[in-house]
């Protein structure tokens, strides 16, 4: 960091933080320059903090969070298509009542059926169970950088890669929510960084306003497919004690809505009383606690209709059961 570089910085806070009617968003290159400028240590933390903080105060910006995107995908390398993923399955939700990550199961039990997925996130603000710890309680592991998770791919067709192996300047602006005490726009382009190039993707955000950025980015980027809804926990993952709506965004046909039904008969389960040996239970079948899984059964679903497998929830709920039974 210089006093040059520094000063070349400044004007996108200014941009920004000018006031009412005299601020705008950034542009798509403005927001990529500034953030390249971030991640490779160029701003005075004093800037990166007054930018983040600006760019979550005026709302999230599909132009902007591109940006991000793209610089971050720069920076760290990222655009991996020869890793042959099918389903890219970002995890940084940071709920507060979360439980054990039901998710999990359903995207190891697609790798079971024969879809490479590569799941990627940072969970260290969930009151959960985070992936490492589940992964753990199953005799499995997060792979500590790409060319791990390339042969753990190829081996078990699911890899998980915590945030900090593929982009550890962007995990270490995450971790400023510590600081903060809010979350910032760095979480929204950490779960649009596709790093292997999958041509769909599955995704969970908290707040629904959320969703038109999510797929605005994914537009943007001309990624094939995306699916975005509001899941457990800010999760891409479907808890069915009722109706819901996900978007997808097709590269061939636009943004459509899907109407997902609720499962009938099912209770709120208390998530206190998960613990990562009665998660793995589950996996084995020692265990068969009736909503998760439902909730586990759904989220395969929402897979499936996220790859464009099937674009009828009934017949995806269908598939889902069959793969969840053969996982073994």
């Amino acid at each position: 960091m210089t006093q040059s570089s520094t000063a070349a910085f400044a004007p996108f806070v200014t941009t920004l933080g000018r006031g009412p009617g005299r601020s705008r968003a950034l542009t798509r290159d403005e927001a990529r320059i500034a953030f390249g400028m971030v991640l490779r240590g160029e701003a005075d933390p004093h800037q990166v903090g007054a930018f983040l903080m600006l760019l979550r105060f005026r709302g999230e910006d599909a132009e902007e969070i591109t940006g991000m995107v793209q610089a971050t995908r720069v920076h760290a390398g990222l655009g991996r298509p020869e890793l042959g993923v099918d389903l890219d399955w970002p995890s940084y939700g940071a709920g507060r009542t979360r439980g054990a990550p039901w998710f999990l199961l359903a995207a190891l039990a697609l790798a079971r059926s024969g879809i490479t997925v590569l799941m990627h996130g940072s969970n260290d603000f969930s009151a959960g169970i985070a992936v490492e710890d589940a992964l753990t309680a199953l005799g499995l592991r997060a792979d500590p950088d790409l060319p791990s998770a390339a042969e753990t791919l190829r081996s078990n067709r699911f890899a998980y890669l915590p945030l900090r192996a593929i982009a550890p300047d962007l995990d270490r602006l995450l971790d400023m929510r510590r600081l903060f005490g809010l979350r910032s726009p760095v979480n929204t382009a950490a779960r649009l960084l596709n790093p292997a190039d999958a041509p769909a993707g599955v995704d969970g955000v908290f707040h629904p306003p959320y969703i038109d950025v999510h797929l605005g980015v994914a537009e943007r980027m001309q990624r094939r497919r995306l699916l975005v809804l509001k899941g457990g926990g800010g999760e891409a993952e479907r808890v069915p004690l009722k109706p819901t709506t996900a978007t997808i965004w097709d590269r061939d046909v636009g943004r459509y809505d899907v109407t997902l039904p609720a499962v009938e008969g099912l209770h709120p389960h208390p998530a206190a009383n998960d613990t990562p040996s009665t998660f793995a239970s589950v996996w084995t079948g020692e265990t068969t606690p009736e909503t998760p899984l439902a909730t586990v059964q759904s989220t395969i679903g929402l897979a499936l209709l996220a790859m464009g497998r099937t674009n009828d929830p009934a017949d995806a709920m269908d598939q889902a059961a069959s793969i969840w039974a053969q996982r073994r």
